[in-house]
């Protein structure tokens, strides 16, 4: 079995595998509902692509916006806030 490492997605601690992305982690937190972020209009937002082009998967981490969750790994202590 991976290693685990401990990030907090909006304020939640939750242990993934190493080498997970950060959308994946969000969509374990959520639990498949919810998103990342929301649209200009208000409907939920999440990863769609898997390869950073669509850039539905934008979050904050480590109070660094708009990051490409797809494209980024949890590591120990990563900060994930969705934009929801």
């Amino acid at each position: 079995m991976a290693d685990l490492v401990t990030v907090t997605v909006d304020g939640e601690p939750l242990a993934v595998p190493a080498f997970t992305t950060v959308a994946a982690a969000i969509a374990i937190a959520m639990r498949g509902v919810g998103g990342t972020r929301r649209s200009v209009t208000g409907e939920p937002r999440a990863a769609w692509c898997g390869m950073g082009v669509c850039q539905e998967c934008r979050v904050t981490v480590d109070a660094r916006a708009h990051v490409l969750g797809c494209q980024t790994l949890c590591r120990d202590g990563l900060s994930i806030e969705t934009m929801r």
